[in-house]
């Protein structure tokens, strides 16, 4: 099969690479889609994955095209997403069944080969069978959806008439910003520095999208909330900056959510620590998202269902579809930011 293979940092190459083939309790999957996550450009262009070769990408959605032995509750043709993360099952978080705490996981795009491939292989307990009202587009969306769930789940309050404050449009904090509307919380306030981030914020219903390199955030928050803050204030940049913006924004006995991958240290200045102490603010942090194979309200689960209902539209994200021979210029692009993208997603070409 046709597969992008990260030789090292800086080298992938669109190759031919055996067929994965489906052991007991597994199914082959035949990669429709795959976005595009940050993480994937840091193992491409940073630090690199934990081995090489290795075949990234794992927000992904598919059919099953190949069961393995035993498997009855799935056929060709099924339509699915899958969780990427491959538990051990006999650790303390897998026996209470937190999975992304597993202390010896292994996962898809990561560890393993993942979805920048044609096909790929996935136990049946990590599938999820996808309702008519999703589409294999939508279903590779499933998981940043989910991990932006999580992390307003974290925060574990009730939202209603609550203001909310995300910094960073990107597709993570697009998402969070319109889980925490559904949740009930007004208003909800973005930042970020690119304008086109915050045009497509406005464009998905949030009109207080403001620039924060012009806006001062703190100030914004204490004139739409009459000065006491935001209730929850969500980190989906990453940045020094944006972190130290959503600590000053915080109400009191409000929560912060750290959500961005960090992009360098964060150094707290001594009054601000002293403030956070006299607010008593909570600071999360939040990794992944939680999944159970029974589907027991959990977020992968919830995220399904919340797109086939319309709660979350993923759709106005979605500013690439590249073919998978090309995905490698498509990650340059995004490495080099040569211009504006949102969710890059990746197309596999059966036989060519």
């Amino acid at each position: 099969m046709n597969a992008l293979v990260l030789h090292a940092v800086g080298d992938a190459r669109y190759e031919q690479v055996p067929m994965p083939v489906p052991g007991p309790g597994q199914v082959r999957v035949q990669v429709a889609v795959c976005g595009v996550c940050n993480s994937d450009l840091s193992r491409f262009f940073g630090g690199g994955p934990y081995s090489f070769p290795l075949v990234c990408g794992h927000e992904f959605a598919g059919t099953v095209e190949q069961n393995g032995p035993g498997v009855e509750h799935y056929g060709p043709g099924d339509r699915v997403a899958v969780f990427p993360l491959l538990w051990c099952g006999a650790c303390g978080p897998c026996e209470r069944s937190r999975y992304a705490q597993c202390t010896n996981y292994d996962y898809l795009g990561s560890r393993s080969d993942g979805a920048f491939a044609e096909f790929v292989v996935a136990p049946t307990r990590n599938l999820i069978r996808l309702p008519p009202a999703v589409s294999l587009e939508e279903a590779a969306m499933i998981e940043p959806a989910a991990v932006a769930l999580h992390a307003l789940r974290r925060a574990r309050g009730d939202m209603i008439g609550e203001c909310v404050a995300v910094f960073g449009a990107g597709p993570i904090g697009l998402l969070a910003a319109q889980w925490a509307r559904a949740m009930g919380a007004a208003p909800v306030a973005i930042f970020d520095i690119v304008s086109e981030k915050l045009q497509l914020a406005v464009r998905l219903g949030f009109p207080h999208a403001y620039d924060a390199a012009e806006a001062n955030p703190i100030r914004v928050i204490g004139e739409l909330t009459g000065g006491l803050g935001a209730r929850l204030c969500i980190e989906a940049a990453g940045t020094p900056q944006a972190a130290l913006h959503a600590l000053k924004a915080a109400a009191r006995d409000a929560k912060i959510v750290l959500l961005g991958n960090p992009t360098a240290d964060l150094v707290l200045p001594t009054a601000l620590v002293s403030q956070l102490l006299r607010r008593e603010v909570a600071v999360l942090g939040t990794w992944n998202s939680d999944y159970s194979a029974a589907g027991d309200n959990d977020d992968w689960h919830l995220a399904v269902a919340g797109m086939s209902a319309g709660t979350v539209d993923v759709k106005p994200l979605m500013s690439h579809r590249i073919k998978l021979s090309r995905a490698f210029d498509a990650l340059r692009m995004m490495n080099d930011r040569k211009e504006f993208y949102c969710k890059v997603l990746i197309f596999p070409e059966r036989g060519a």
